[in-house]
């Protein structure tokens, strides 16, 4: 499982015009990518890394501040592009796979008392985000567990 997390000051989601997805005050986006060996011990690491990393000003958590979190699932970012012109999808885990793992890292999330806002799964989404800093960080299970 891979998140990229940018801090923001604000985000949204929007699918076909619609915004189905807003954080109006700084917090993070988190851009998640699943693979087909995610399971329950990613899930669980990431949604509390994600909820208690200090990546905020004055270097607080979204756990210290009650900061709200973006979530939008990608799968590109299992693309493999080391061949070619054309990036592999192999690596990323498919749509029946991905999704419910991906509720479940926002469902990890809520539970640990974030505020989740969502993209839609598997729709063609447009992210629009004032990002802070720039502060970008990209978590990779294969690197915590």
């Amino acid at each position: 499982m891979r998140v990229i997390l940018q801090r923001v000051e604000r985000a949204q989601v929007t699918v076909s015009g619609e915004v189905v997805g807003r954080i109006d005050e700084p917090g993070l986006v988190a851009l998640v990518g699943i693979t087909h060996e995610d399971g329950d011990a990613e899930i669980a690491k990431l949604a509390d890394k994600t909820w208690n990393l200090r990546l905020l000003d004055g270097e607080k958590s979204c756990a210290d501040e009650q900061a709200p979190i973006l979530a939008v699932s990608q799968f590109t970012l299992y693309g493999d592009a080391r061949k070619g012109r054309r990036p592999s999808w192999s690596k990323a885990a498919p749509g029946p796979v991905s999704e419910p793992l991906f509720e479940q890292y926002v469902s990890a999330l809520r539970g640990l008392g974030a505020t989740v806002e969502t993209g839609r799964f598997g729709a063609e989404m447009k992210v629009e985000l004032v990002n802070d800093g720039p502060f970008t960080v990209v978590l990779d299970s294969a690197d915590l567990l």
